[in-house]
């Protein structure tokens, strides 16, 4: 060890200006960096489920779709009815949008006598103008199923403009053409936005302001706690630097990889500014601690003493943040896993390389001393914090550990009562127009979970097209399905204007009716050009894990009795698909834990050369683990995209403090002395640099309760509070055990 210091210093220059060079081509490549929030395109590609569901939406337009929704009093009042006609020919213009439909331009079919008329559903020229003609119109829509909870809500006071993007564009492009055409409008209406491609958009946009607003605050914060800690700029510049280029250099790797910042990584820059300066601040405060005379040996020593501790603790780190990459369901989850594992290693060398051969260059100058009693400085930490818990640690060792038996066996009864949520609109505060559209969709259309069977067949077949409304009517008698739609329902009507016969007629009927409908660009979200694939559209409204399961159970019989050769029915959805996450979320924290608790364990055991040293090591992070836990379900935080990163964040980086302090606990052992000083020596030292490091990580992390998505607040808040736990349990409960195991 002693030789690698050695060459650290000898070639620091070399070491400086490559570590320079690094950060210059990496922050080029962070100019290439681009976004994409689409839980979607983060979904596995292999899952039957989810392949489905990407190929109707790529056929049909089911995925790119948006909504304008428009509230009233009565949106059919000729006033709102022009408004609405005012947003879709707007809308029409706007580039990147294929088509629009709404009330006031979508055709209704009619047979008067033995006439059959294709005519728009609402006379523009003539709108109604008493009262008794408003509730007419509003009575002949809303009782007809293919404009109810579709186009316009049960009582009247919301109407939707749906669009859809054209193929291959550039859908956040669009959604801000969209947005400024519309608010260009003199409107009298609310109006709110809903679909995919908008709540993307959204998180989007909150992605790039949080990273633009949380960054600089969180530079702030760390910065003061250093500055407070040591009382130096070097104290601050130093950590800084060191986490700024680990960022800078993990940033840089993604547009190399082929990977987008996402929901998930854009808290990457938080997460390794926290971590990023740990690692430099260890090394600081064993240099600062050096009592040698001559500053390069002293660098040299503690270089020396510091850089297993470091090395191994970037390690465990590491692991904590690779777990996700083989127990992850979403490749976003993956990818920020690869991402912070890459950039906790850049920080460890960063510390271990870079930083010395910058002390060496500009070394930090120590004024004379003369310590006496009453001349001893004393800081903060030491007096209020570092001395009080090292006299509880050797004095009230049983009280500590009934404090901690408290808090578990608490956090216990918490855990039963955690619960799953992968629901978007959890993501957003309840003042965002996100937020407040999903809660107009769901209550006044039946909300925005579609399910769709896939009909193969010819649908030009009676028999094909009979089954397809017998889905239908199947569908709706399930307590889960709002409403339903498909081509069936059009040829129904279609037949009735024109025989009187509320029906599927037979096959060269259908071709008739067939021809009749060539050219309605509606046509298209239902049956595929060749005329071989046609969709029902249920719309699946309920909440809890259990409904989309209990659905799936339900449609089981009907998919079995009627899959047959040339009628091929497949079923897919976001409720399936989102009961697939929530289901891959349990999976994923247990597959990340097991993955992190093996690995953290196993190289805690290496490190310490005894197995039994691993595990007592792990039981402030176990113990946290528990509390982590226990805190979510006695304050209803759900697990989610966002929560379910931090448990294994927790011990990859809480395990760091235990690392720390047994590993110098065992150098004062080894070198002579007694228990109780060996605690106290590691409090000193170990236990200030811990505590500094706690401070600035949880600073670091309680910066993203500012963030305006809901499970970054979250995951801010839970981590700062699991490295308070795995802090404290490293200085209290870790050296009691220690002390009575060498007894």
């Amino acid at each position: 060890m002693n030789r690698l210091t050695k060459n650290i210093l000898k070639w620091k220059w070399p070491i400086i200006i490559f570590s320079l060079l690094l950060t210059a081509f990496f922050g080029y490549q962070l100019t290439k960096i681009k976004i994409n929030s689409n839980v979607i395109d983060s979904l596995p590609a292999n899952d039957s489920v989810v392949s489905l569901f990407k190929s109707i939406g790529h056929q049909f337009g089911g995925n790119e779709v948006g909504v304008v929704i428009i509230e009233a009093k009565n949106v059919f009042q000729p006033a709102v009815l022009k408004d609405i006609q005012k947003i879709t020919d707007t809308l029409a213009k706007v580039k990147g949008v294929a088509s629009v439909t709404s009330l006031t331009n979508i055709l209704n079919f009619d047979g008067i006598g033995n006439d059959f008329q294709v005519k728009p559903l609402i006379n523009m020229q003539h709108l109604p103008a008493t009262k008794q003609q408003i509730d007419s119109l509003k009575q002949q829509i809303t009782t007809n199923k293919m404009y109810r909870n579709n186009l316009v809500s049960d009582d009247g006071t919301a109407s939707l403009v749906i669009f859809k993007f054209s193929a291959g564009g550039n859908d956040l492009a669009v959604v801000k053409r969209v947005k400024k055409a519309v608010a260009q409008l003199s409107l009298n209406e609310k109006v709110y936005y809903a679909g995919g491609p908008f709540v993307t958009a959204m998180v989007s946009k909150i992605i790039s302001e949080d990273l633009i607003f949380l960054i600089p605050i969180t530079f702030l914060v760390i910065s003061l706690i250093l500055y407070l800690s040591f009382h130096s700029l070097q104290g601050v510049f130093l950590p800084m630097l060191s986490a700024g280029m680990a960022i800078i250099w993990a940033l840089g790797c993604m547009p190399l990889m082929g990977i987008n910042m996402s929901m998930v990584s854009n808290n990457i820059p938080i997460i390794l500014m926290a971590v990023g300066s740990a690692y430099t601040i260890h090394v600081l405060n064993r240099v600062n601690q050096c009592r040698e005379k001559d500053y390069r040996k002293a660098l040299r020593k503690a270089l020396s003493l510091i850089f297993v501790p470091v090395s191994l603790a970037a390690l465990t780190t590491m692991i904590g943040f690779v777990s996700f990459i083989f127990g992850a369901y979403l490749k976003m989850i993956r990818d920020f896993g690869l991402i912070t594992a890459l950039g906790t290693f850049f920080a460890a060398v960063i510390s271990l390389f870079f930083i010395p051969a910058l002390l060496d260059v500009f070394p930090v100058k120590k004024q004379e001393k003369v310590k006496t009693k009453t001349q001893n400085h004393r800081s903060f930490l030491d007096h209020y914090i570092i001395q009080p818990l090292t006299k509880s640690v050797l004095n009230h060792s049983g009280t500590i550990i009934l404090i901690w038996f408290i808090l578990i066996a608490l956090s216990i009864t918490g855990i039963f009562s955690i619960r799953r949520s992968v629901d978007t609109s959890e993501y957003f505060r309840k003042n965002n127009p996100e937020h407040i559209a999903e809660k107009i969709m769901t209550q006044k259309f039946g909300g925005t979970k579609p399910v769709f069977l896939q009909f193969t067949g010819n649908m030009q077949s009676h028999d094909v097209l009979e089954t397809m409304k017998k889905a239908e009517d199947y569908l709706e008698k399930s307590p889960y399905i709002v409403s339903t739609q498909s081509i069936a329902d059009i040829i129904i009507k279609l037949n009735k204007a024109l025989s009187g016969k509320k029906e599927i007629p037979d096959d060269a009927a259908i071709g008739q009716l067939w021809f009749l409908l060539s050219g309605n660009e509606n046509i298209s979200q239902l049956v595929s050009e060749d005329m071989d694939k046609g969709i029902v559209i249920a719309k699946f409204n309920a909440e809890g894990t259990h409904a989309a399961a209990d659905f799936a159970k339900y449609m089981q019989p009907f998919l079995k009795k009627y899959n047959r050769p040339g009628c091929k029915i497949q079923m897919t959805g976001l409720p399936f698909i989102n009961a697939e996450m929530d289901q891959s979320l349990l999976e994923s924290q247990i597959a990340s834990l097991i993955i992190a608790t093996i690995f953290v364990i196993g190289i805690v055991s290496l490190i310490l050369w005894s197995f039994s040293r691993g595990l007592i090591a792990s039981i402030p992070i176990a113990v946290t683990v528990i509390i982590l836990f226990g805190t979510m379900g006695l304050t209803n935080i759900p697990l989610n995209m966002g929560t379910v990163l931090v448990a294994s964040i927790a011990m990859g980086i809480g395990i760091d403090y235990s690392i720390h302090f047994i590993t110098h606990f065992h150098d004062g052992v080894k070198n002579g002395l007694p228990v109780p000083e060996a605690i106290r020596e590691t409090m000193r030292i170990s236990g200030k640099a811990i505590l500094i490091n706690f401070s600035s990580v949880a600073g670091g992390f309680l910066v993203l309760v500012f963030s305006k998505l809901v499970p970054m607040q979250y995951f801010g808040i839970l981590v700062a509070l699991s490295m308070l736990s795995s802090s404290l349990g490293a200085l209290t409960l870790l050296p009691v055990i220690l002390k009575w195991k060498n007894k």
